[in-house]
């Protein structure tokens, strides 16, 4: 009888490794799959990106030095995701992501998930999916993930004046397109 591994790692890496990448990285799973489901806009690919993300990170753990954990992994699920999107572009002529097309019809299980299919979260998706991939992100790591100006710096391997100007114009364009929706259904 063949018995299912218990751990996420593979057997090959010390078990003393193991349990410290566990208890490191393992904290930060939902925010690695929120950045990625956000700069993917495709759940499958956005656990690609995370699995690819949490291998990454496995096979280079020895290099982690103790910094800030959650940002050292989000710059893995950053460049993961920047590969997967490079990588549909060149396989399918590239076209984005749109849920209300892509997706089948599926009722709402989760009181999250009905949540996600309300109007403030369509406005909201809307406005994100209008932002450069730039500008997204790092709205995303500093209003959803609530990541600080340095640790969004670190993640994204951009001097902190960078991150304020993008995350300025974001949330300017933003706010735009909240105001003119909300004109529009007036």
């Amino acid at each position: 009888m063949q018995t299912r591994p218990t751990h996420l790692t593979p057997t090959f890496v010390p078990d003393l490794a193991r349990e410290s990448f566990e208890a490191v990285m393992l904290p930060h799973l939902d925010a690695a799959y929120t950045l990625a489901r956000y700069l993917l806009r495709d759940e499958q690919a956005a656990q690609d990106a995370v699995q690819e993300s949490f291998l990454r990170a496995l096979r280079h753990f020895s290099g982690y030095r103790g910094e800030n954990a959650r940002a050292w992994l989000l710059t893995i699920v950053r460049h993961c995701c920047a590969t997967a999107r490079t990588r549909r572009r060149r396989e399918a002529g590239f076209e984005e992501f749109d849920e209300r097309r892509h997706s089948g019809r599926i009722e709402p299980a989760t009181p999250e998930l009905h949540l996600v299919r309300s109007d403030a979260s369509d406005m909201f998706r809307r406005a994100i999916d209008t932002l450069s991939p730039n500008d997204r992100e790092v709205l995303i790591l500093r209003e959803v993930e609530d990541l600080s100006y340095e640790e969004i710096s670190l993640a994204i391997g951009a001097p902190i004046g960078t991150v304020m100007s993008r995350l300025s114009r974001a949330r300017k364009r933003m706010q735009a397109l909240v105001h003119r929706e909300s004109r529009d259904a007036s």
